[in-house]
């Protein structure tokens, strides 16, 4: 089911009952790019820690939005059968009063989501509100100042022709007479309203089916009534709640506490605490604490797939639709009783069609892969409960060491903990190229080099040097084998000890200490050897390095 600005308001009871109700609840995002490429140096790479890389996505969460939400709502009605409520929310950030926002669209990812059926008109035009904590406080401050304004250049000219209109009527209007304001939408509701109370004080407004605002004249006495009623539709609470849209759902995810699950979901992270809760922190550590206090449960379908397709030997898989229908399929005769997932009846759009990246389909993939992925690996566990259907928690215990990690593209570990450290991961070794011959070489050129066989990430170690890193063993093994003895650029295994440039100075300076002490027991005796030992601790006290100068060395 889709919803947009027009509709949440009135679904958000029923979407907080199913929340609060439900076993598990699976979630997709959509945003208006992935990784700036303006940001040089500053694009994902498996020399990164998990704090370098998270500083990088940090910075394009700023620059980018999120434009579709999925959310797939997994309810258990019996023994073997999930029913799931799958939503499609079009997003768009609050511009109402102060608050405005900017926010870069990417080429390629639009050209991406246009190929796939995304309706971008839907975004601009009908997107629900949403704020952060910061924002919220913004907007509350300016409600409580009452000094309205209007930014947007759109609203300016439609909320000026209404002041036109009204005021032209007024003067001849008598007390109780009424005025109609046709074609109002979203916050001009709340802007028509308050600027038309602000300037005259002898009229009153409220809203009329919907998109409608009825203008009546009273007098002082009965607005000053009026004003103080329970029943005024702009009250500062009510314009508050109706700005932070959608933020108010993700505060029943919150209060829920419901496991989370999604597929390569550290993105989707990363946006839920910037736009939804607070902009995201300097620190990394507290980007952790921050995401495991609001979701104490995370499952990342693509960590579990990762590690276990290869022991059901399953076919090779390159997204997460290829990875349901592969678990739906005949290859998967160990799962004969697997739950039975259902679509709700309000909410079966997916029933017969595929819909690859749409928010809500992908999330009802990710919760349908969680549970048929949970229930093969509790197939090869003893249980009595196999053949009636097991319980949502026994799946839950039987992915235990799942919970929690999430999978890391591109970085030096391949998951991150969030309720602990980040553990080490195995990856193919390090590599170095040594250029020669190729004056003014640089990264990209040897980038661009291997890209013909394989993808490597490179950084610059010396003048000539470079290390490479890969995260397929296969593409280490093709390096070393075709590069073994090329021309200009020989590739090899990184040895610290021999290609470590600091290594190699504290090598270098531990044999020209041991020359100096050698000369000095050969020919200067006790005397002039204690002086030339008191002399090399003072130089290597000042600069380690400062020998290998005088040797004609460098390091």
């Amino acid at each position: 089911m889709e919803l947009g600005a027009g509709q949440f308001a009135q679904s958000l009871p029923r979407l907080r009952e199913l929340v609060l109700g439900c076993d598990f609840l699976a979630l997709d995002m959509e945003f208006t790019g992935l990784h700036s490429i303006f940001l040089q140096g500053k694009q994902p790479s498996l020399f990164d820690s998990p704090a370098e890389w998270y500083q990088k996505a940090r910075r394009s969460v700023q620059q980018f939005t999120v434009n579709q939400l999925g959310l797939s709502i997994f309810s258990n009605e019996n023994s073997n059968k999930y029913v799931a409520h799958s939503y499609n929310f079009f997003l768009f950030p609050t511009t109402f009063g102060v608050m405005d926002s900017e926010f870069s669209f990417q080429a390629s990812t639009i050209q991406f989501l246009t190929h796939y059926g995304f309706d971008y008109n839907k975004f601009l035009k009908d997107g629900i509100p949403y704020m952060n904590e910061v924002q919220e406080k913004k907007l509350q401050h300016y409600l409580l100042a009452g000094n309205w304004k209007i930014r947007s250049t759109l609203n300016k000219d439609r909320v000026k022709k209404v002041i036109d209109d009204v005021t032209r009527w007024v003067p001849s209007a008598e007390e109780g007479g009424s005025m109609l304001l046709h074609d109002l939408s979203g916050f001009q509701l709340f802007e028509v309203q308050l600027i038309l109370r602000q300037a005259l004080p002898n009229v009153w407004t409220e809203v009329f089916e919907g998109q409608k605002v009825i203008v009546k004249k009273v007098s002082p006495r009965h607005r000053w009534h009026l004003e103080n009623s329970s029943y005024d539709c702009c009250r500062k609470e009510l314009i508050l709640l109706s700005a932070q849209g959608f933020t108010n759902l993700f505060q029943t995810l919150v209060e829920a506490k419901k496991p989370v699950v999604g597929h390569n979901m550290l993105m989707d992270l990363l946006h839920l605490h910037d736009k939804f809760y607070k902009p995201l922190p300097e620190s990394y550590e507290e980007f952790k604490r921050n995401i495991h206090s609001l979701f104490p449960v995370l499952i990342d379908t693509k960590n579990i797939t990762k590690s276990i397709w290869k022991e059901f030997q399953f076919p090779r898989a390159s997204n997460l639709l290829e990875v349901y229908e592969i678990l739906c399929s005949d290859l998967n005769s160990t799962n004969p009783t697997g739950p039975v997932i259902a679509h709700a009846s309000d909410c079966s759009k997916y029933a017969d069609k595929k819909s690859p990246h749409e928010a809500a389909y992908d999330a009802f993939l990710c919760g349908s892969v969680l549970l048929k992925i949970a229930h093969l690996l509790l197939g090869r566990v003893p249980c009595d409960t196999l053949e009636t259907g097991p319980s949502f928690s026994q799946y839950l215990t039987i992915l235990a060491k799942y919970l929690n990690q999430v999978n890391l593209i591109r970085a030096g570990v391949s998951e991150i903990n969030f309720t602990g450290t980040d553990i080490p991961s195995r990856r193919p070794p390090l590599l170095i190229a040594s250029v020669r011959g190729w004056p003014g070489v640089d990264e990209e050129q040897i980038y661009l080099e291997l890209k013909v066989l394989c993808k490597f990430d490179v950084r610059r170690l010396t003048k000539n040097q470079f290390l490479l890193l890969s995260n397929k063993f296969k593409d280490v093994r093709l390096v070393l084998r075709d590069y073994k003895a090329h021309a200009n650029l020989r590739i090899s295994l990184y040895r610290p000890w021999r290609h470590s440039p600091q290594v190699n100075c504290l090598l270098q300076t531990c044999g020209i200490v041991a020359m100096w002490s050698l000369l000095a027991f050969v020919f200067g005796g006790s005397s002039w050897g204690s002086k030339i030992s008191c002399k090399n601790s003072v130089l290597l006290a000042e600069s380690p390095c400062c020998f290998m100068d005088m040797a004609g060395l460098s390091c």
